[in-house]
């Protein structure tokens, strides 16, 4: 059966995409702004990883969940497709990081990065800073055929998700652990499960109920500012806004043509931005007219486009490559 793909999730992933670019040009300068704004909502943008976490899963059960549990797909077939597209485009970052700065710290975390089983350690690598997240997915891919096994059922699922919220808990107050650690967002995954597991209720409501579906974003979003970003407010919003999206089949904001390109390459975005930032902070760029918000709007623009344009075309010539090799090896 031909999975079905719900194209306003490339509207999420574009949100969450540029929403960390906005974050980090904003932790990575000394600006001279203050308020709500800049302060409170672009700095919890910080926390779209977990949006991104969400959609990652639901992703992959949409993608595998019922050939892994059915014998579909041999396990071998499964990694090499997880190798194949992380791997080329990420490896040739760690390069451009090793020439930038170049290190006998920076060869050994660069041998680390290059495995994509650095998201295994306990604790962070600084090359290519952003990478963790990588590290964590690829974790995520690694005890794939376990979670499915988890979330088998409905039932199971629930008792998964519910294990899950409490290893978070543990996680971060006993073990001292946080996002980066795939057990304390194991939660965020199994969420996306699950949203896969009700989809086409899910779905039906989303269509049917539009503005209360926005309207759940909303409050929950409101919440999350109210009380703070903790792991059950995280999870509300994250899961709120992929519900509504799954609801959205029509073109508009979340679906449209540049939505679409900017999810085709919003991973290598989410990798590149700041290796492009690097660039523009040495060359003065990022403080030529000042530090107030004329200067990060530039700022951001400049990384924004810079990065776009970079991983579209690396992503282009790195898969030219690819196949060149594979027939080369044929």
């Amino acid at each position: 059966m031909e999975k079905k793909h719900y194209d306003a999730i490339d509207g999420l992933r574009m949100i969450a995409c540029f929403g960390i670019v906005l974050m980090h040009v904003r932790a990575n300068n000394a600006y001279d702004i203050s308020g709500f704004v800049y302060d409170k909502l672009i700095a919890s943008f910080t926390n779209f990883v977990f949006l991104f976490m969400v959609i990652s899963a639901f992703g992959m059960c949409c993608g595998y969940l019922d050939k892994v549990l059915n014998n579909q797909i041999s396990l071998e077939t499964f990694y090499f497709k997880r190798y194949s597209k992380i791997l080329p485009f990420f490896a040739f970052l760690v390069l451009i990081d090793i020439i930038i700065s170049p290190s006998k710290a920076a060869l050994i975390e660069a041998f680390a990065d290059v495995t994509l089983l650095f998201g295994l350690f306990p604790n962070n690598i600084s090359v290519i800073g952003v990478g963790w997240f990588l590290g964590l997915i690829f974790a995520f891919y690694l005890i794939f055929p376990f979670y499915c096994v988890l979330i088998k059922t409905k039932k199971r699922a629930w008792v998964a998700f519910v294990i899950s919220l409490l290893l978070n808990y543990v996680g971060g107050s006993y073990f001292d652990i946080g996002r980066t650690n795939i057990i304390y967002c194991l939660c965020y995954l199994i969420a996306g499960g699950l949203i896969y597991l009700y989809r086409k209720e899910l779905e039906q409501f989303s269509s049917k109920f539009q503005w209360i579906s926005l309207g759940i974003i909303i409050v929950t979003t409101v919440l999350y500012f109210t009380i703070g970003g903790n792991t059950i407010t995280m999870l509300l919003v994250s899961v709120s806004m992929l519900i509504y999206a799954l609801g959205r089949n029509r073109r508009g904001i979340l679906l449209n043509p540049f939505t679409k390109f900017i999810s085709s390459v919003s991973m290598e975005i989410y990798l590149s931005h700041m290796v492009i930032f690097r660039v523009i902070e040495r060359l003065g760029i990022n403080t030529m007219i000042g530090n107030g918000w004329a200067q990060y709007a530039v700022t951001v623009v400049i990384v924004l486009v810079g990065t776009v344009i970079f991983s579209a075309v690396m992503k282009k010539i790195l898969d030219l490559l690819g196949k060149k090799v594979s027939k080369t090896m044929a």
